[in-house]
């Protein structure tokens, strides 16, 4: 019998036979993605859709699926989209090693001096087409004049370009264009998760689903009745770590597929550890140690989110103060809603940065970082010059915040409640952190969200830290 051609090979033998020449498995997430996207490509189904779980590796197998596309006919040409330009560098460069190594590629691998870049390239093929074989392209990059049998998009939805209307327009806008570059009787696949409500991924059956039509695949990592699609590497643990890690909103959206609405999140107040206790300072072997409730602190910080308007209206200036420890719980020590006297000599911005100096004083913490958008341009020299003067040795931070509010108080609030990682001093209570808590919602207009967004600074400026595990037990060797 003769050996048999890449033209023979199925998609999911070619998948075992590059897993085999890694010594890796192939698990059975991969084999439901590998016959589903087979079955599609003889079946003729030009329009997909494949969703599955953050981690579960959809862009590696999609780069292998275009590389058997290659090997079955070397004349494809095909466009990655992604929604910045180096992510979609990274599934090309992927593919050419792909096709430099395996075993049923061999005929593509071109003898003279063609493409072979990581962000383009082009195999051994008959005739003189214009196009590489396989090339990689931003959303917001120029690709007119360009055509493909196959286009690729590929986390075209992130964060950063659908978090208001007019992004997800100009997205939207921007995608449509790839209807022009495909080749009559062409290929779009999508391969992404929902990052917002309304995302591209909605249901079809929904009013203004931008996918209608699509013939798609949905894997979540857990089934309806809670089975892991990978139990192998998402076991039921291991998906309830992550849940805490990154919040309930997050994880139904990049784990769970689903498009779920940032207003029905709530933030619990009652989810907060209560302590009563206040840190503890000592020095060992001539070293400076911060303890509180018997764990040893090893970072913190404040942040100040000023204000100016009269004491009882307009927006609140607040001062947050939390340190960490080397578990990752977070400790809301104090939380300073600042005023000032408009009859007293001092300008309201000088009473502040005393006031807020006095609190850095009492909690030794080493940095402060203010809000600089707006009324807040002037504030850190200022506050240095209080700092200096009540001799309080703190570095004053220069912030100007990028993200939307809403996001970053879920980015930072939403993850550290669910895992029960937020601490919060009693004094914290008597404030109206817990009220603004209970009421705020996402993008409603009219609630008080200036505590929350103060100690989401805070929360936001602390390294994400790996919880230490226990030391491996040690075997007794009784054998002498």
């Amino acid at each position: 019998m003769g050996r048999r051609s890449s033209a023979d090979a199925g998609f999911l033998e070619f998948t075992w036979v590059w897993n085999r020449r890694l010594n890796n498995d192939t698990p059975s997430v991969h084999r439901r993605i590998a016959r589903w996207l087979e079955a599609r490509h003889v079946a003729g189904e030009r329009r997909l859709l494949l969703m599955a779980f953050r981690g579960c590796g959809k862009s590696t197998l999609v780069g292998l699926w275009c590389a058997w596309l290659l090997a079955r006919n070397p004349q494809t040409r095909i466009l990655v989209l992604a929604a910045d330009a180096s992510l979609a560098v990274k599934m090309v460069a992927a593919v050419r090693r792909i096709i430099e190594r395996h075993p049923l590629c061999k005929h593509l691998l071109p003898d003279g001096s063609d493409v072979w870049a990581s962000d383009r390239f082009t195999v051994a093929r008959d005739g003189a087409l214009r196009d590489p074989s396989m090339m990689a392209q931003g959303i917001g990059g120029n690709v007119t004049g360009s055509r493909a049998e196959v286009i690729i998009c590929d986390d075209v939805e992130v964060a950063g370009n659908c978090d208001t209307p007019g992004k997800r327009a100009e997205l939207r806008e921007r995608l449509a264009e790839a209807e022009f570059i495909l080749v009559p009787d062409g290929t779009i696949l999508f391969v992404g998760t929902p990052h917002c409500e309304d995302s591209l991924y909605r249901p079809p059956t929904e009013d203004g689903a931008f996918l209608r039509g699509y013939r798609r695949l949905a894997v979540p990592v857990m089934n309806a009745a809670g089975a892991s699609a990978w139990p192998e590497r998402f076991s039921r643990e291991a998906v309830a770590a992550l849940r805490d890690r990154v919040g309930p909103l997050q994880f139904q959206r990049q784990m769970m597929l689903q498009a779920v609405a940032s207003s029905a999140v709530r933030l619990d107040p009652a989810a907060i550890v209560r302590y009563g206790e206040e840190p503890e300072y000592r020095e060992a072997q001539g070293r400076g140690v911060l303890t509180l409730l018997g764990h040893r602190l090893v970072s913190g910080g404040a942040f100040w989110d000023p204000a100016y308007g009269r004491p009882g209206a307009g927006d609140a200036s607040v001062l947050a103060c939390t340190y960490a420890d080397q578990e990752g719980r977070h400790f809301l020590h104090r939380l300073a809603y600042l005023t000032h006297d408009p009859g007293a000599a001092e300008d309201p911005a000088t009473q502040q940065c005393r006031a807020v100096a006095a609190v850095l004083r009492e909690t030794l913490l080493p940095v402060v970082r203010v809000e600089t958008n707006g009324l807040g341009r002037f504030l850190p020299a200022l506050l240095r010059r209080e700092l200096a003067r009540a001799g309080v040795a703190c570095t004053v931070v220069d912030h100007a915040s990028t993200r939307a509010k809403a996001d970053r108080i879920l980015g930072a609030l939403e993850p550290a409640l669910a895992a029960r990682r937020l601490h919060a001093h009693d004094s914290v209570f008597r404030t109206p952190f817990a009220g603004e808590m209970t009421e705020w919602r996402p993008g409603a207009a009219g609630a008080r969200d200036d505590a929350l967004d103060a100690v989401s600074g805070c929360l936001l400026a602390e390294p994400v830290r790996l919880v230490r595990a226990a030391p491996p037990a040690r075997a007794l060797d009784w054998r002498g």
